[in-house]
């Protein structure tokens, strides 16, 4: 009754006015005036924040916000496989031979997710990281690793919430929601960023068109509090987080390491 009732609200809000209503306002001078509200109840860290809060023009300028260039040191061992954005690890595993993996007890199909079957091989039997951003958190997505862009694709249309209550009674939010992938070639095989946007606003700008890609460079961002889950190509991957959830992570912070032949990773 509680699933039924939860679904039915997000699809009467969930459409283009008010999607658009809510995107307009923050965009708007008018939201300006919530800033200060907004950074006491969501205690950020003003410190690290490249701009004055004063000078943010737009509630949405203060969600987009970049950071110091000291306020994340990306880890360099060559081998490392570091968090791509500041969120909350929420799960990680194993993608099952049925091309499926498990968060908090419900079932995702990465076949959906990704709705491609020659990327879609490379994942099977390898694994996964889900990080949850809320809106406390720094929305910039950066790459997880060194290596070269293979491909960049949009999926979805409208998005379920993908916070606790999104997770349990939405849709399947992380295969459903709109979202776009990078799959990206390591020097040990392949990861895929997939994006997924958060309820009312899609928007996902991506920042990086280029081929080539450093790790700890910004590939894009949210306009709000969303997730990336990472998928990691079987056999490539070691992560070096416990499996204690949630953790919060931070941009750059190693959680895993490259598998490679040619060079033994370090630890992290």
């Amino acid at each position: 009754m509680l699933r039924t009732f939860y679904r039915s609200l997000i699809e009467l809000t969930n459409g283009r006015i008010t999607s658009g209503a809510l995107r307009r306002f923050s965009q708007s001078t008018l939201s300006r005036f919530l800033i200060p509200s907004y950074v006491k109840l969501y205690k950020l860290n003003i410190d690290e924040v490249e701009r004055n809060v004063n000078e943010f023009p737009t509630l949405h300028d203060l969600f987009i916000r970049k950071l110091k260039g000291e306020a994340r040191v990306i880890h360099p061992d060559s081998q490392s496989v570091v968090s791509p954005v500041d969120g909350v690890l929420e799960d990680m595993g194993e993608i099952h031979p049925d091309k499926q993996f498990i968060v908090k007890g419900k079932k995702y199909s990465i076949e959906e997710m990704l709705n491609d079957s020659e990327v879609l091989e490379k994942y099977i039997g390898g694994s996964y990281m889900v990080i949850y951003l809320s809106p406390s958190h720094y929305h910039r997505i950066h790459s997880p690793v060194n290596g070269e862009v293979t491909k960049r694709w949009l999926l979805g249309k409208k998005s379920y919430p993908v916070n606790a209550w999104g997770m349990k009674f939405g849709r399947d939010p992380l295969s459903k929601n709109y979202r776009i992938i990078t799959e990206l070639r390591h020097a040990g095989g392949h990861i895929s960023l997939v994006k997924v946007g958060a309820m009312f606003v899609n928007s996902i700008v991506v920042t990086h068109s280029e081929k080539e890609v450093r790790k700890g460079e910004e590939l894009a961002y949210f306009s709000f509090g969303s997730t990336v889950v990472l998928l990691f190509e079987k056999d490539t991957f070691t992560p070096a987080v416990g499996n204690s959830f949630p953790l919060d992570v931070h941009v750059g912070e190693g959680i895993g390491y490259i598998k490679n032949e040619a060079a033994a990773p370090s630890r992290l």
